[in-house]
């Protein structure tokens, strides 16, 4: 859902949007491998817990839920959504700003509804 706290800036932005294991993570960490693109990999904010060898800040932002309602009361999400029954997420429009900033494209690897949501937000700029 747009939090209708858009980003600041006027940056472009690069969405990725496919089901779960349709291979746009692995496209993704190859395009991110470019360092001339200018590119910057916007990590997105979960209530669910850490796996594996995902590391914090990195793989995602790990919130507890009241942090994520607080947020979205504030209006920090470009876009958020229950995914599964309790599990959220959700782009920062902070992790969009921070890009903009460095002069970096953000990159989105979203599931479909994010996808659409975040086409929505940015339009012709993604």
């Amino acid at each position: 859902m747009p939090s209708g706290n858009l980003p600041k800036g006027n940056g472009q932005a690069i969405i990725f949007s496919a089901p779960s294991g349709a291979g746009k993570t692995t496209m993704v960490k190859k395009l991110m491998e470019n360092s001339e693109l200018s590119l910057g990999f916007s990590v997105s904010a979960t209530t669910r817990p850490l796996r594996g060898d995902e590391v914090a800040g990195k793989s995602y932002y790990y919130l507890t839920p009241s942090q994520f309602d607080l947020k979205i009361e504030n209006g920090e999400f470009v876009e958020w959504e229950e995914v599964y029954s309790g599990t959220r997420y959700g782009t920062l429009c902070i992790e969009v700003e921070k890009m903009w900033r460095k002069g970096l494209t953000p990159v989105f690897d979203v599931d479909v509804i994010g996808g659409k949501t975040l086409k929505e937000v940015f339009g012709d700029s993604a």
